[in-house]
């Protein structure tokens, strides 16, 4: 007797892993890049723990209302689509069920039974059918605005304290390239847990956060340094 058994899988953390990744790429790449911005122009250790802590706070309330806000949008969009898709199927039921079959038909179904498909999703969930076939909407993709922003800021905080802490330990004059050293580190961890929890290469994950990690560090760097100077 074959058992049936419940699948997981890698799209269905497609909601949280996109938020949690961003948020804490981003927390950690802008607050190493301030610290060690900040530490090039030569300032003391409290003034740099001071920049980074605010840059800890400004960047998680900024990541939170920007992806609440940008999820939010989305969410608008999905639910003006459902209700259209709502209305039509109360004025032109047959039209959509012709509209539905179409689309199986063009995804290699035969006519006849592309029909009865879609009589048989019709009967059970209507605008589920097409909520899902037509317009791409579903459990996994559906938008939630607060989770999104919950998560973003939650993990900004999480990669920003990071560097924060290393700089908050390190003599003032190894500031600059411990925290750069700890940064690039934690990068390439993050690069690899996002990469084996999505399923995607571990390798290129990790090189493209430290690359762009790296860049990001040393642009700041080099104008921290040149503003130091003038002032």
């Amino acid at each position: 007797m074959r058992r049936s058994h419940a699948e997981s899988h890698l799209i269905d953390r497609i909601g949280w892993l996109r938020a949690a990744v961003l948020g804490a790429n981003d927390g950690l790449v802008s607050t190493a890049s301030l610290i060690v911005g900040v530490a090039a122009s030569t300032a003391a250790t409290g003034e740099i723990l001071v920049a980074g802590t605010a840059g800890l706070v400004a960047g998680a309330m900024s990541m939170a209302a920007g992806e609440y806000v940008s999820v939010s949008s989305q969410s608008d969009t999905e639910q003006a689509d459902l209700s259209r898709e709502r209305r039509e199927l109360e004025q032109d039921p047959a039209a959509e069920r012709a509209e539905l079959a179409a689309i199986y038909v063009g995804r290699g179904l035969d006519h006849e039974l592309a029909l009865k498909v879609a009589d048989q999703l019709m009967a059970k969930d209507a605008l589920g059918a097409h909520a899902r076939d037509e317009l791409g909407i579903s459990e996994f993709t559906t938008a939630r605005p607060i989770q999104a922003a919950l998560t973003s800021a939650a993990t900004f905080s999480a990669g920003a304290a990071l560097p924060l802490l290393v700089a908050a330990i390190s003599p003032a004059n190894l500031v600059v390239t411990l925290v750069s050293a700890a940064s690039l580190m934690f990068l390439a961890v993050l690069g690899a847990l996002g990469a084996k929890v999505g399923g995607a290469k571990v390798l290129r994950a990790t090189a493209r956060v430290a690359f762009w990690g790296a860049l990001a560090m040393a642009v700041t760097a080099g104008i921290g340094h040149l503003v130091g100077k003038a002032v």
